[in-house]
């Protein structure tokens, strides 16, 4: 083999290994060196929503590599706070899962800021039969007899007059239902906006409401026509007793004739006259 041809091999070689060994000396420590850590606050235990914080139901994890956005260093920070949503064992807790500080627990810290919870008394139709649990999602249907109208049936109308609510709690209950088992409450408390609590304020004192459930998934908001039980007739219109004027004709019997009083001096004389029909 030519003499020039291995001298040139053994140079390359040479390089490449003398390149290599530099490579691993630079990146071994940092392939071998564990990502730094940082310590966070985390749930304890199970904790569920409407819960006050306190220093029992928290714990300290460590998290390699990027935090995750809001999450809480100092238990302090924490304690004190109510709970929005449900928190797990060993789940970093974050800023947007509790309340504002000094806000509470309870409902009251779920309520997101510009909203509010509205009460609406309910009964075993009303609360489509105790499944309304909070969580679900809801229409809010009225009815009744409009302005002007009579207890008649084709006074009765029927409208939607809310859609895609959030049921905010039943009863005392704030907690969602995995299984939706039904439960028997007496008020369901609705998240609306301050203009939709008065409408449904109106709505709960002067008409009959009806809540309809619809899927969570289903958030699209549509133009309902309003019904009427006259439409549920066939669009014909019952009428109602009605009292129609009754008009007597009076005949008044007139005179054949009639006479005329003259006067002249002392002396009076009668002058009877008969009108053109006798005289005919």
């Amino acid at each position: 083999m030519n003499r020039r041809l291995i001298t040139i091999f053994f140079i390359a070689t040479l390089i490449g290994g003398t390149c290599a060994w530099v490579v691993y000396h630079i990146a071994a420590p940092r392939m071998g060196a564990a990502p730094p850590t940082v310590r966070v606050v985390a749930a304890k235990e199970n904790i569920k929503l409407g819960t006050l914080l306190t220093a029992s139901n928290l714990s300290t994890i460590e998290i390699g590599g990027v935090l995750p956005k809001g999450a809480i260093l100092k238990p302090e920070n924490a304690i004190g706070r109510g709970v929005v949503s449900n928190l797990y064992q060993g789940e970093p807790i974050l800023e947007d899962r509790l309340a504002a500080p000094g806000s509470g627990g309870g409902m009251a810290a779920t309520i997101p800021p510009g909203m509010r919870a509205c009460a609406v008394k309910v009964d075993d139709v009303v609360g489509v039969a105790g499944f309304v649990t909070p969580g679900m999602r809801v229409d809010v249907l009225t009815s009744g007899t409009p302005s002007g109208g009579t207890s008649a049936a084709p006074g009765i109308m029927a409208n939607t007059i809310l859609q895609n609510i959030e049921v905010l709690s039943a009863g005392t209950d704030i907690q969602k239902d995995d299984e939706g088992k039904p439960k028997q409450v007496k008020v369901v408390n609705l998240l609306v906006t301050p203009e939709q609590a008065e409408t449904l304020t109106l709505a709960s004192t002067h008409l009959t409401i009806q809540l309809v459930l619809r899927n969570p998934l289903d958030t699209k908001i549509t133009t309902v026509p309003r019904a009427s039980l006259a439409s549920l007739l066939g669009g014909e219109v019952v009428p109602g007793p009605s009292v129609r004027p009754v008009f007597k004709v009076i005949h008044k019997e007139t005179p054949k004739a009639f006479s005329i009083e003259l006067v002249t001096g002392s002396k009076r004389s009668e002058l009877k006259v008969a009108l053109p029909e006798e005289q005919k």
